[in-house]
């Protein structure tokens, strides 16, 4: 963690709405004058898909998976030293991967591979991370302890396997069949790398739908927000100010001590609510902490 380079991140699964939750993040860096360096997570995929293809092939030969959720496709080396550096020096190098057609054509590129490696943009405020592995630990690596305001998007696993079916059938071009795959493929690494990290999240916010998601493997459309509750755990509820949020978000009630549910249509206020002054808090610490540094420099 560093005051002077903050670093917050948006973890959850391919297909968990961290997307969404990026755009409103980007409102209140708008409102709060912030400029930040934006990093996807899939950008520090190991394989491009065509690498990734055959890495599945020759795995599956040998009787064993492999899946973007787990460290053998994922350089978290990488991920963990852009985390630092940005940390000590508000610098670092980062890349794009780039899903689509639409993506690669400025690139001159296919999708399914990588842009170059480059520097992050001079003067930014704060890194923005949003992606699968924002909070990972493993025996190796420690990209969590970078992290100054770690958010999880948790959608319970039936929605999730909903929004990625949909997500990837119709604007990936994957058949449904070749999803499923996947997320059977995939359940292991989901266990091990994926669902960690929300036992270290300063806040998550899960989604629960509130109509029948029994077989989402049939599923023709994801739930909407208006046919959903969201539920808003906060690891530290202390300084939480669970009255006014009860005030000003009309439906909300509370679970637990610790939890806020919020009807789904009123996520978007209850995130801007709820992160807006977090966000401030980290702002005042950097600038306090540049004050001190030109202090000590003058000396």
């Amino acid at each position: 963690m560093s005051s002077r380079n903050p670093i917050i991140a948006v973890t959850g699964s391919s297909g968990a709405g961290t997307s969404t939750t990026s755009e409103s993040f980007e409102h209140i860096f708008r409102s709060l004058d912030i400029t930040s360096a934006k990093v996807e997570g899939d950008s520090f995929h190991r394989y491009s898909r065509q690498e990734m293809d055959l890495e599945k092939r020759k795995a599956k030969e040998i009787g064993r998976r492999i899946s973007y959720f787990g460290d053998e496709a994922n350089d978290f080396d990488a991920l963990e030293k852009l985390f630092k550096d940005y940390s000590e020096t508000g610098k670092g190098k980062m890349r794009r991967y780039l899903h689509t057609f639409d993506q690669a054509v400025p690139y001159n590129q296919m999708p399914g591979t990588f842009t170059p490696w480059e520097d992050l943009g001079e003067g930014t405020d704060l890194l923005f991370y949003e992606g699968l592995h924002g909070g990972v630990v493993t025996e190796t690596n420690d990209v969590a302890q970078y992290v100054d305001l770690l958010i999880g998007m948790v959608p319970i696993v039936n929605l999730e396997w909903i929004q990625k079916i949909i997500r990837d059938t119709n604007q990936r071009g994957h058949s449904r069949e070749a999803v499923t795959a996947s997320i059977v493929r995939s359940m292991e690494d989901y266990i091990s790398f994926i669902t960690p990290q929300f036992s270290k999240t300063h806040i998550n916010f899960q989604r629960v739908p509130t109509v029948d998601t029994s077989n989402p493997f049939s599923a023709k459309a994801i739930p909407s927000l208006d046919e959903s509750f969201v539920v808003i755990r906060f690891r530290e509820a202390n300084n939480v100010k669970f009255p006014y949020y009860l005030s000003m978000i009309e439906g909300a009630f509370m679970s637990r001590v610790n939890t806020l549910v919020v009807p789904g249509g009123k996520m978007g206020l209850a995130m801007e609510l709820i992160l807006t002054p977090l966000i401030k808090e980290l702002m005042a610490k950097k600038h306090q902490a540049n004050k001190q540094l030109d202090w000590m420099s003058d000396l």
